[in-house]
């Protein structure tokens, strides 16, 4: 009887230490699949909202690309929206951001000073605000963007050298942003080296192809004489190129552009009237944004402003221009 007693009591101490090594064994290979425990919650994917003044601009999209794969580093999903060139849309888009509460918001400003309210309650939203492409007011981060100015006086100065110091010549600016300005700025300062470069019309073309051809009919009727123009985008530039072949002007006049857009360099390959743009590298301002972006969120210090080179692209060195 005793004996059936202990044979009792070492079977159940069997069972228990059998029971409890298939527990640990259990647990260890949960471990090994998992990396985690069942109640870890998983990481959350990070929120970028990135608004432009127009996707119907290929240096807008290229700059959407650019973000969206240095987006793919951070595990970060990009929210791209088009403003269309309109002050209270991007301002709604800002709102929008917030709502969502995404983690960082990269802007391309149509107006840098319009849109500082709206940088405002994002940064008091704790958002962080990194511009694209031409700075803003409010208070914004830092700003990434091509050396405007430079991009101004590349352009200016091959004007004033192929006229040889002397001609008639037209200006087609653009939306008020620091861009826009800082080229115009950079143009200017060539240009008044040169005293006997006239110019004979200077208007507003929003950046904008269709609205520059339509500026470029009413300028060519109202001069006889043009010797070159100076489009702040390569979009106006193409618009004036198509006014100007319409009115079969094409031999009197040459034309200087800003982006080194892909229309661009096709135009420049034709070796025709459009002659040469100061180029700009959308996709790298959206990869160093995100990558100051991200330094902000994580307490770092960062430089104000961020300037990227720009480059002549003439018809003598397209061939070897990489472009978006």
């Amino acid at each position: 009887m005793k004996s059936y007693k202990a044979l009792c009591l070492i079977m159940l101490a069997l069972v228990f230490v059998l029971s409890a090594c298939s527990g640990n064994n259990g647990g260890s290979k949960a471990g090994s699949n998992s990396g985690k425990t069942d109640d870890q919650p998983e990481q959350k994917k990070m929120k970028i909202g990135l608004t432009v003044p127009t996707l119907g601009n290929p240096f807008f999209v290229a700059m959407s690309k650019g973000a969206g794969e240095v987006a793919a580093k951070y595990n970060a999903e990009v929210i791209v929206v088009s403003a269309d060139h309109d002050l209270a849309k991007q301002t709604q888009q800002f709102e929008d951001f917030i709502t969502q509460k995404v983690d960082l918001i990269l802007l391309s400003p149509f107006d840098s000073k319009g849109i500082a309210g709206a940088v405002q309650q994002a940064k008091a939203a704790g958002i962080p605000v990194v511009a694209l492409d031409g700075s803003a007011e409010g208070g914004i981060d830092s700003v990434v963007m091509s050396d405007n100015v430079q991009a101004g006086r590349l352009a200016g100065q091959y004007l004033a050298d192929r006229l040889e110091g002397k001609g008639n010549i037209v200006i087609i600016d653009g939306p008020p942003v620091s861009a826009v300005t800082d080229r115009i700025k950079g143009f200017e300062e060539v240009l008044a080296k040169y005293p006997d470069i006239k110019v004979v019309a200077n208007q507003n073309g929003e950046g904008n192809r269709e609205k520059a051809l339509t500026l470029m009919e009413g300028i060519l009727q109202a001069n006889k004489q043009i010797d070159a123009v100076f489009c702040i985008n390569d979009e106006e530039g193409v618009g004036v190129k198509i006014a100007q072949e319409q009115a079969g002007r094409s031999e009197e006049f040459f034309i200087v552009g800003v982006d080194g857009a892909p229309s661009a360099s096709d135009a420049l390959k034709e070796k025709k009237s459009y002659a040469a743009t100061s180029a700009q590298f959308p996709n790298q301002m959206a990869i160093q944004g995100i990558e100051l972006a991200m330094k902000v969120l994580g307490g770092e210090k960062v430089e104000p402003q961020v300037l990227i080179p720009t480059e002549l692209i003439t018809q003598d060195n397209v061939a070897s221009y990489k472009g978006w």
